[in-house]
């Protein structure tokens, strides 16, 4: 029980990781706000916790609005007293070139993936000072930490996520609030196995792993409820990444690999 007496907010709560780790942070003790755009599925995901014993508040959210986020963090509080783990995990992608992508898909990427944590942490951290400290978590993705192609804005609003909690670690680490983030590979998300119905790009992407499949949104759980909880006291500005080995293998693939005699 991880995170016995803790509050948690999770936004994009309603499925994929968000989901996930809602019901992990509840199998540890903690009393979870799932926070997400489309109400209906927090409150599936909340009315699950509570039929399990746990406790769970479902809370409508846009998290690029900041009036909206605000409200999001006082209710919590006025719900439970306090608040202990922020997890800005809700995220959007919209594909395409700098040529290809449309100025309003751009700051639609930007709002809901960059915004959304400035914003999570602008409200959360006061709310975290009254309860002694806290633990904020953002989702990144591996797609911050290099280039992938037709996807401009995803990449660049990641690799902003990642800097942006280097710099509030920074800011706040003797406040007794840790700030990492969370890299994923590819994940086995509604949104992600739609791009996947082709069973060549999923082949391809499975083979990208050195593991050899996609990730799990348990295995993502996992990885913010270690940071969620007292485990990585010593760990605040890092970018845990969690890829399968994706980053790992190189994509010559074996340089001493046998071949035939008349091929050498």
């Amino acid at each position: 029980m991880l995170l016995t007496d803790k509050v948690a907010i999770v936004t994009g709560g309603g499925s994929g990781i968000g989901e996930a780790t809602s019901l992990r942070f509840s199998q540890e003790g903690a009393a979870v706000v799932v926070a997400d755009m489309r109400l209906r599925k927090a409150e599936a995901v909340a009315k699950q916790i509570n039929e399990q014993g746990g406790h769970a508040l479902a809370i409508e959210v846009d998290v690029s609005i900041a009036e909206s986020v605000a409200t999001l963090v006082d209710r919590t509080v006025a719900e439970y007293g306090q608040l202990d783990v922020m997890f800005n995990n809700a995220g959007t992608l919209r594909p395409g070139t700098v040529i290809e992508l449309d100025v309003d898909d751009w700051d639609l990427v930007m709002g809901v993936n960059v915004r959304s944590v400035y914003l999570g942490g602008k409200f959360a951290i006061p709310a975290m000072l009254n309860s002694g400290g806290g633990s904020i978590i953002n989702t990144a993705s591996i797609s911050g930490l290099h280039g992938d192609g037709g996807a401009v804005a995803y990449a660049a609003s990641k690799a902003a996520v990642i800097n942006l909690t280097r710099a509030m670690s920074t800011d706040h680490a003797a406040d007794g609030i840790r700030v990492n983030a969370i890299c994923p590979g590819t994940i086995e998300t509604p949104p992600v196995m739609r791009m996947m119905e082709d069973p060549v790009a999923l082949e391809i992407n499975m083979r990208a792993h050195a593991i050899g499949r996609l990730g799990r949104p348990e295995e993502i759980a996992s990885a913010a409820l270690w940071l969620a909880s007292d485990e990585s006291s010593f760990v605040t500005g890092e970018a845990i990444v969690v890829d399968g080995g994706l980053r790992a293998q190189s994509p010559l693939g074996r340089l001493a690999d046998p071949r035939p005699e008349h091929l050498r």
